[in-house]
């Protein structure tokens, strides 16, 4: 019976005894230890509230010491990945969504506006995961160890945010985008049109952001529980007023090093110049949007497998292409990535 790890994941289900070295190290550290690189230490304790891992015959918390002896138990997570899974997502209308790359590993995509990434109370169905299984139906395996059926998802974007995503499609793969975003080496960069002329050409927003004091649904940068927040802005063309009662507009490129849940829309709005079309933080509706008017325009990540640093862009939607064309620049993703620079 094996006291230390295989090289590579070790298959589950799999008993393993604690040997003396590992005497006091955390469960979950334990478990992420020897199912490395597949599982990440988030995962592991997932496993093991999910009632996937015991101790000596007992359930444990993740939070639990191992001690020299004791016989660790890790149960293989439920199958999502069963036959029927690919034949109810192909026979269903799952939406359509348009694949920018795809290997073995991983899969990017250019996410509508208006999807959600995954199922959530009041979006059950048409999210990414729905056209992600309709069309690769293969990464219905990647259910998580308690699971849940978010398949491969690494990293979100809100449901009316537009652009480029990736998406794991093996363990391996999964645990590298995970790592990589969790250490902040992912470069992002996002096209956002804001409301009035930005005056400095570059600003630096450092704002913790939080869940809102009061309005549960919207982040905040005066959150009772904030969490440090960095974003960069860089001024790409000034719209100029119509007429009076037009404030302009302003492209921008942001480059968030953070990856705060709304972070982009509340930093944009903490300094008076709100994504254009979003009431939640004080962008008024405007002819042209029906959302925010905020897109993904490149992800940069290292290729889990190769170690390749690959950058990757989603072309612009309509409705942004088109308030571009109207004011006289040119809407080439291309062209607006060369100009946002390095």
């Amino acid at each position: 019976m094996p006291t230390t790890p295989a090289a590579g994941a070790a298959p589950l289900p799999a008993t393993i005894i604690a040997a003396p070295e590992h005497d006091r190290m955390r469960l979950d550290v334990f478990i992420a230890m020897w199912l490395a690189p597949e599982y990440s230490r988030s995962q592991a304790a997932r496993m093991i509230k999910a009632g996937l891992v015991t101790v000596s015959g007992a359930p444990a918390r993740a939070s639990s010491a191992v001690h020299a002896g004791d016989r660790i138990e890790i149960a293989a997570p439920p199958a999502a990945g069963q036959p029927e899974t690919a034949e109810y997502y192909n026979s269903r209308e799952s939406p359509e969504i348009s694949v920018i790359f795809a290997d073995d590993e991983i899969i990017v995509v250019d996410k509508p506006a208006g999807m959600t990434v995954h199922p959530a109370p009041g979006h059950p169905d048409g999210t990414l995961v729905d056209a992600l299984l309709a069309r690769f139906p293969d990464i219905s395996m990647m259910a998580e160890p308690d699971g849940v059926l978010r398949p491969g998802i690494v990293h979100r974007l809100d449901k009316d945010t537009s652009g480029v995503m990736v998406v794991a499609r093996t363990p391996f793969a999964r645990a590298s985008l995970s790592k990589q975003f969790k250490d902040r080496t992912v470069k992002k960069i996002y096209l956002a049109i804001v409301r009035g002329i930005v005056a400095r050409d570059r600003v630096t927003i450092e704002r913790p952001v939080g869940r809102h004091p009061v309005e549960r649904k919207r982040m905040s940068i005066r959150s009772n529980a904030p969490r440090d927040a960095v974003s960069h802005v860089t001024v790409l063309h000034r719209f100029k007023p119509v007429d009076r009662d037009d404030p302009g507009s302003t492209l921008v490129s942001v480059r968030p090093e953070t990856g705060r849940m709304h972070q982009i829309r509340v930093h944009l709005a903490s300094i008076g110049h709100p994504c254009l079309g979003d009431p939640l933080y004080g962008g008024a509706k405007c002819e042209g949007f029906n959302r925010q008017a905020l897109h993904a325009l490149a992800l940069e990540i290292e290729h889990p497998r190769t170690g390749d640093r690959r950058e990757f862009l989603a072309p612009l939607p309509k409705d942004f292409a088109a308030t571009l064309i109207g004011h006289g620049y040119n809407a080439d993703a291309r062209e607006i990535r060369r100009r946002v620079g390095t």
